[in-house]
């Protein structure tokens, strides 16, 4: 159970620096436009591309997210070593949250397992677990699939 905690609770604050680069609290702003994306086998790519700073400044040569098509042109977020670019605006922090989102799925029902493992739950604690875990469970899908959706639909 301790394993079962420790698999989904790191992830979660790992995930803080992605999700304030996408929001923009981190790095440069500007435009991304993909260059060129390189196949590395079973629908896995390296993608690179050139970052132009909104305010004005020389194209930067960076590495782009793996889900874009070479052409694609977006809102983005150059990280403050320079060297890649995130998605930046809703679209992005939305994508940033998938990883979070099925964490908090993966916890659902651990609460559940607690209990049911003590001698000194009753039902009534049990099925106010079993319906928590539910609804962790549904946040959670609804979350992942928003954060695809937003993503994929680039």
């Amino acid at each position: 159970m301790l394993l079962w905690g420790g698999a989904f609770l790191v992830p979660i604050p790992l995930s803080v620096p992605g999700i304030r680069l996408a929001a923009g609290a981190v790095g440069t702003p500007g435009t991304l436009t993909v260059d060129v994306c390189e196949p590395l086998g079973r629908n896995r790519y390296d993608c690179e591309g050139t970052f132009v700073p909104d305010g004005g400044g020389r194209a930067v040569p960076v590495s782009a997210p793996p889900h874009l098509e070479v052409g694609d042109e977006i809102p983005a977020q150059l990280t403050p070593e320079g060297d890649r670019a995130a998605q930046a605006g809703p679209r992005g922090v939305l994508g940033s949250l998938i990883l979070p989102f099925l964490c908090v799925g993966g916890l659902g029902f651990l609460p559940y397992v607690i209990l049911y493992s003590t001698s000194r739950a009753t039902r009534r604690h049990l099925r106010t677990a079993a319906i928590a875990g539910w609804a962790l469970t549904a946040v959670s899908a609804a979350g992942i699939t928003t954060g695809l959706v937003a993503v994929y639909s680039t």
